[in-house]
């Protein structure tokens, strides 16, 4: 069994110690090399393999092995090399990622979308041997790590070695209650609005922190995005180059700052408060609780330390972008109206390197809800 040196203590691990469990065997890729620059502060980004099977349903393995679930579910296998495949919108796809895991006690995994496929409306969830539970691995696990992939909105292109999820690696109990989690905020404030650090006793909690919506329009008269209907192709591995008037359409407000979301289709919003993660943390945006309305937000969620966070100190945190979806009836929401939430983990260690000091870091001061696959509209502001 790989072993893995750690600190005494509780949290999620930094990019330090994912570098050293990358050097343990505790992270492997087999004859494939793990690129250094897939390590975030305090994830890693999971590649694709060299094949994509086509399935008839999504399943869980349960106490059995995926390989093993698989065998009657595979309508295609796809050849990810070289220019990759076609991903059709509502089929299932499984695929096997190179990363594997071997997994000391004690230490657990957490899966989530990257934000970029998320905001691409692309729904992925890892899935692992002899597990009841989508994208949570279980401490001591041992074993491959496969990727069911559905793109919803648009036809996908994606080929080996694209990054669409990531992983998380942490030890103990790292989640902050709501009580630390205001008694951290008012010593290191981690939510703006305007600005400032909102009042402490302002915090509107519940098992995490809860953002509003800004739908106050832009001055082109925008307050987000929704997905068109029969869209174009859109090639993952390419960024900055879709057109997004052949993939979105411009959302505005009505009268009031609210705006009525039609069932089942994909918007992207903003927040209106702005997030800071300080050092000692990491967060993930949750799927908003569906006894509060007939809606799902965020489906990608990590957030690294750093987010937000401008050494020289000018940067009082950055907006958050919102994947939102109404599901059976139109659902009218409003400006500042809560409807995702934070939930936040202590770091095991400060990491090395934070999100957006020099690493490539694609939505810090984000100001656009658009993923990184898509140019820049001309008017963003």
């Amino acid at each position: 069994m790989a072993v893995l040196q750690l600190p005494t203590g509780e949290g999620v691990l930094p990019d330090q110690f994912l570098r050293a469990a990358i050097a343990e065997g505790v992270i492997d890729a087999g004859r494939f090399t793990i690129p250094a620059s897939n390590i975030q502060p305090a994830s890693l980004d999971l590649r694709l393999g060299e094949v994509a099977y086509r399935i008839r349903c999504s399943f869980l393995p349960h106490r059995d092995t995926v390989e093993h679930g698989l065998k009657d579910l595979i309508v295609d296998e796809l050849d990810l090399r070289r220019e990759g495949v076609v991903l059709e919108t509502g089929r299932p796809y499984l695929i096997p990622l190179k990363e594997a895991l071997s997994l000391p006690p004690g230490i657990r995994g957490k899966a989530n979308p990257k934000s970029s496929t998320g905001r691409a409306d692309v729904f992925t969830r890892v899935i692992t041997d002899g597990s009841d539970r989508f994208d949570e691995i279980a401490p001591g696990y041992s074993g491959q790590l496969y990727l069911e992939v559905v793109p919803l909105s648009f036809p996908i292109r994606v080929r080996e070695d694209l990054t669409l999820n990531q992983l998380r690696l942490a030890v103990g109990r790292a989640e902050l209650s709501d009580a630390e989690l205001q008694e951290y905020h008012g010593v290191e404030p981690i939510l703006f609005a305007d600005g400032a650090p909102v009042p402490a006793e302002q915090l509107v909690l519940g098992n995490g922190m809860f953002l509003g919506l800004d739908l106050r329009a832009n001055s082109v008269g925008r307050v987000g995005y929704r997905a068109r209907p029969n869209a174009p192709l859109l090639d993952l591995s390419r960024v900055g180059e879709a057109d997004p008037e052949q993939f979105w359409e411009p959302v505005k407000p009505e009268p009031g700052n609210r705006i009525v979301l039609t069932p089942k289709d994909f918007y992207l919003l903003m927040s209106y408060e702005a997030v800071r993660i300080p050092s000692g943390l990491a967060a993930e945006m949750t799927a908003y609780d569906p006894t509060s309305g007939e809606l799902r937000t965020h489906y990608a969620g990590f957030f690294d330390p750093g987010f937000g966070v401008d050494p020289a100190g000018a940067l009082t945190g950055s907006t958050a972008a919102l994947e939102v979806r109404a599901h059976d009836v139109p659902f009218m929401i409003e400006h500042r109206q809560g409807v995702c939430k934070l939930t936040f983990e202590r770091m095991l260690a400060e990491p090395e390197r934070l999100y957006g000091q020099g690493i490539g870091s694609n939505y810090q001061n984000q100001v656009e809800t658009l993923g990184k696959h898509f140019r820049l509209p001309a008017t963003s502001s």
